[in-house]
């Protein structure tokens, strides 16, 4: 096997157990609340004027599948839509109070594996973090490109 075969089997690895073990936790204190409706509830906290368009292309999913995810969120008081006065085409998502809550939770769970992991993050140098970051960024725009070239349009999925 070559580094570069090596190199992906290891981030799948470890991407696999961070999940598995993250997921024992997530579980446990966020029962009843699928993971795609977790993570769409922390984007919609952090970002503003959160839509479909928007969801879709950050989880790499498509609109009807963010639709689904928004409308159990909605029917389960977690988010609300809401449109702009001046644009009542388009219709925006933000945290209910009982949203905030599941999100507080979720970023209360993250703090947990920061500092579980803590050990590991403070033996890597700066170079090494920059190094890393720097493989990510063009493995990344390359893995665009790729979609690019197969003509898919993520925002009219």
């Amino acid at each position: 096997m070559d580094k570069k075969e090596q190199v992906i089997i290891e981030f799948r690895d470890l991407f696999n157990k961070m999940v598995w073990l993250n997921r024992i936790k997530m579980e446990g204190s966020l029962k009843g609340y699928k993971p795609s409706e977790v993570h769409c509830i922390e984007y919609i906290g952090r970002n503003t004027d959160s839509n479909v368009t928007k969801l879709a292309e950050s989880f790499y999913m498509t609109r009807s599948a963010i639709s689904k995810i928004t409308k159990k969120l909605i029917e389960k008081g977690l988010i609300e839509s809401y449109q702009k006065p001046d644009n009542k085409k388009e219709i925006y998502f933000r945290l209910t109070e009982q949203g905030k809550v599941i999100d507080k939770v979720h970023e209360k769970l993250h703090k947990e594996f920061q500092e579980r992991d803590k050990a590991v993050f403070e033996q890597v140098t700066e170079q090494q973090f920059d190094s890393m970051l720097s493989f990510i960024e063009k493995y990344s725009r390359h893995l665009d490109a790729e979609i690019k070239k197969l003509g898919i349009d993520m925002k009219s999925e």
